[in-house]
């Protein structure tokens, strides 16, 4: 097998010197012809049940998408999964698998503390028929388990506290339960879930897989039969990913090793840094037993968050007085963003497991390393 940097630049692209072609072909159509009655409605049965085109071709794009097909095969093939299934955003993606389980008769889903705010408050709200149990550790979740827990959801390193959760023990806690982990901030190339037994990987792809601040889509990775009913979900919901979007995402891929390598490199030397001001309380990124080559984690990446004394005020004078990094929610672009959870992305979270009023996200992008420093340091200092 190549390896993973190899597997981003050619995966879904393996047909193009067939065709003749360098950049993969971009199909808007939202229909197509049929060959024949017959053969269209064979496709269509197979589309709608979540399986592939038959001879009958593609018939509808809410059934199925060539340039959406490339971005999903390129990214299966990342994370080492049977095949993906992508849709219009991160939230739809989180969205069809709850819906898949309450279809299946199994509501109730564990929910593993801290997740990003909208997984926390559609969960929270049981819009989708779900009924949530909150915990904190994997030991806590076996007790957690009901007759019909469909599903136990967990964000790895969590947003925005950067929590690190033991994949390995979160799985056998499970036991049969699948385990869908939110892999968006560590990505195909730091972390591999379905490595450690996880079920289902899913992505905001809107962040790193895009990686350009430009695009939208969410992504879920997994073996066939959950592949094929996600599909069909997502045929009946029309939570579609266009092919624009796809096409975007997909070439995102190509350079997302090196991005996050890159962006980690700094956010290692910013997150140190910051450590050591007057005004920092601690800084928060992936450590310890899990983070490192040949572990769950093989680097910390370049997400990290910091508590400064003094709780909301400082920390409104902080993101406030940046001049380089820009005070923006979502992460994973080359730009730096830097943002106020508790203000924003978890503003709908409860109390009890909203951030403290002192905490501030950094999403580190691809500027010079050193103008970044000097960007935070005088936002600290002006605080």
């Amino acid at each position: 097998m190549t390896g993973a940097d190899t597997r981003a630049v050619r995966g879904g692209r393996e047909d193009l010197r067939g065709l003749g072609v360098h950049a993969p072909p971009i199909d808007l159509s939202t229909t197509n012809p049929l060959p024949s009655l017959e053969e269209g409605g064979e496709s269509y049965d197979s589309l709608a049940a979540g399986g592939a085109p038959t001879s009958g071709g593609p018939v509808y794009q809410r059934l199925w998408n060539p340039t959406v097909a490339r971005f999903e095969d390129a990214l299966a093939g990342l994370e080492g999964a049977e095949g993906a299934v992508a849709f219009a955003t991160g939230m739809a993606a989180l969205s069809a698998t709850l819906v898949a389980c309450v279809h299946a008769g199994t509501p109730h889903v564990v929910a593993v503390t801290p997740l990003y705010g909208g997984s926390d408050h559609i969960l929270t709200t049981n819009l989708l028929g779900t009924r949530v149990t909150w915990v904190e550790q994997p030991d806590e979740v076996a007790a957690a388990l009901c007759p019909d827990t469909g599903m136990v959801v967990v964000e790895t390193p969590g947003n925005p506290t950067l929590n690190l959760v033991d994949l390995r023990a979160l799985v056998a806690a499970a036991g049969p339960v699948p385990v869908l982990v939110d892999n968006t901030f560590a990505t195909p190339v730091l972390q591999l879930p379905l490595e450690h037994g996880a079920t289902l990987v899913l992505h905001s792809a809107t962040k790193y897989l895009g990686g350009h601040g430009d695009v939208m889509g969410g992504v879920v990775a997994g073996p066939q039969e959950w592949v094929a009913r996600l599909r069909q979900v997502r045929t009946l919901t029309g939570a579609l990913l266009h092919p624009q979007a796809a096409y975007l995402l997909h070439r995102g891929l190509q350079t997302l090793p090196v991005r996050v390598r890159a962006q980690q490199a700094s956010a290692v030397l910013l997150a140190a840094k910051l450590a050591t001001h007057r005004c920092v309380e601690r800084v928060l990124i992936p450590e310890g037993d899990l983070v490192g080559p040949g572990r769950q984690m093989s680097g910390p990446g370049s997400t990290f968050s910091f508590e400064v004394v003094g709780g909301y005020e400082p920390a409104r004078r902080v993101v406030e007085a940046c001049r380089l990094a820009t005070l923006a929610v979502s992460l994973g672009g080359t730009e730096t963003l830097i943002q106020h959870p508790a203000s924003l992305t978890h503003r709908p979270v409860v109390a009890e497991r909203r951030p403290g009023a002192g905490l501030i996200r950094v999403s580190v992008g691809l500027e010079d390393v050193g103008e970044l420093a000097e960007d935070l340091l005088q936002a600290l200092d002006q605080a």
